[in-house]
């Protein structure tokens, strides 16, 4: 893999092509993650990352790092929840030359066993313990945060407790006891959003609304997505099948300070400043089955699921090295990966299955080129529209980067809307747009506007998850 690593140094017009992309997107429209994406880690949802959002709001670094994709709202009686054998981390490199952490946040968690009566008087047990509906039997779980910096290892939040499912009002009243507000107030509030200790910031973590949307069934029919096949085409209507799903996320508000070495970011441009965000979940190496139903995990920890940037090993990466991706260290993916980005499978499918024929939408475009020698796929991973600025990034690897001392824009940082019902930039068309015609203006996308649900206009942003009693993936 030499001739890519030499290819990322030196500056290239794709870059500006990318950010141009980028801002000639609709930015009512929003983008897809890493939804079931690998088989191996499509058996294991509780550790299968599906989208991960970092940007600067006021003096912060939000980041969402959502997981278990495809919750249906209504699945009880035993709810979607987080692993107690799974650890979860968000991972922050610091600086141009290195994407070692600098920063690890750690979540593990914790579920209290299923009693005849809840001790702190939370919920009812009318059948002494021997319950058929598990928010009257106990069981709430909790999580600790731990951040390692320099080798150190900081408690920052301890047994902190899980924002429940939303399972519907008659829960609410006799389980949850919620007075006021119902359940997107509870949720969201002093119980369930945590201050972490000395100051670094705020903490949440629960079910929430899906907030990526597009149309994976489509996408999934050889990229038959409605523009790009022929128009007209009446019957084709673009559908988010992500629509009335949840996700359980894990919510982090941390100063900039705390994430930039001690030290306030400067406005402008600086390699410095600039960090390199990614998310994963690893299991114990060793599983060991007991009789009792119990389980234990040894070993040392091993990654089975990460993302970076949006859609990298959804779109890219082929299927036969989507596992090997998820196990890997993005330090290590221009070795391993570059191959995929200098001669992108999504072209050879999209020819295979006659998106560049004459009176196709991309017929303008010349496949044999676009599959081969795709030196402009490296520059623009590497090298976000934000380099525009001065960068001079070193390091190629799926991480999402975002400089602390400019406004966040994809691919500098991935952001929501807060209050709207978009992301700031379709990146699934951007990143459509760009393996696909390599072009400067060209447009191809899923014709997905707006996810089903407003996003909240603050802390932790992503919508209230969905209600199981009268909503979900099924309602009317």
């Amino acid at each position: 893999m030499e001739g890519p690593a030499r290819m990322i140094h030196r500056p290239s017009r794709a870059v500006a092509v990318f950010a141009a992309s980028v801002a000639l997107s609709a930015p009512s429209l929003a983008a897809a993650s890493s939804h079931r994406e690998a088989p191996a880690i499509a058996r294991d949802p509780a550790a299968d990352n599906t989208d991960l959002y970092a940007w600067v709001e006021g003096g912060n670094l939000v980041i969402l790092a959502s997981y278990i994709p495809l919750e249906e709202p209504s699945s009880g009686p035993n709810f979607h929840g987080f692993s107690d054998d799974v650890l979860y981390e968000v991972h922050i490199a610091r600086g141009p030359s290195s994407l070692e952490d600098a920063l690890t946040y750690q979540f593990r968690f914790s579920t209290r066993p299923y009693v005849a009566a809840d001790p702190a008087g939370l919920t009812p047990a009318p059948s002494g313990g021997n319950e058929f509906f598990s928010q009257l039997a106990g069981g709430e779980q909790t999580y600790t945060v731990t951040k390692i910096e320099g080798g150190a290892s900081t408690v920052l939040l301890r047994d902190a407790p899980v924002a429940p499912p939303n399972i519907g009002r008659r829960t609410n009243q006799l389980a949850y006891r919620i007075t006021g507000g119902g359940y997107p107030a509870f949720a969201t509030s002093s119980k369930f959003l945590k201050q972490m200790a000395g100051g670094a910031g705020r903490a949440w973590a629960g079910p929430r609304d899906d907030g990526f949307y597009a149309d994976l069934g489509r996408a999934s029919d050889l990229a038959g997505l409605c523009p790009l096949l022929a128009a007209p085409n009446p019957s084709c209507t673009p559908r988010d099948n992500l629509a009335g799903f949840n996700v359980h996320t894990l919510a982090l508000e941390i100063p900039l300070a705390a994430v930039n070495g001690g030290a306030e970011p400067t406005p402008g441009p600086s390699d410095r400043q600039t960090l390199g965000v990614w998310a994963s979940a690893s299991r114990r190496k060793v599983r060991i089955l007991r009789a009792n139903g119990k389980e234990d995990g040894l070993g040392p920890w091993v990654q089975v699921s990460r993302v970076g940037l949006p859609l990298i090993n959804t779109w890219i990466i082929g299927l036969q090295d989507k596992d090997k991706y998820n196990r890997a260290h993005p330090r290590d993916d221009l070795a391993n990966f570059g191959a995929y980005f200098l001669n992108p499978i999504l072209v050879r499918d999209a020819e295979f299955a006659g998106l560049y024929q004459a009176g196709q939408p991309l017929a303008a475009f010349d496949p044999e080129a676009l599959k081969q020698s795709r030196t402009d796929l490296i520059d623009a991973f590497n090298l976000n529209p934000a380099s525009l600025g001065g960068h001079s990034l070193e390091t190629v690897g799926d991480v999402l980067r975002i400089d602390l001392g400019m406004p966040s824009g994809f691919p500098n940082g991935r952001a929501l809307v807060p209050g709207a019902d978009h992301e700031q930039t379709d990146v699934t068309d951007a990143l459509l747009t760009l393996v696909l015609t390599g072009a400067l203006g060209a447009t191809a996308g899923d014709g997905v506007g707006a996810n089903d649900a407003r996003f909240l206009p603050a802390f932790p942003y992503l919508a209230t998850a969905w209600e199981g009693a009268t909503q979900g993936h099924f309602r009317p």
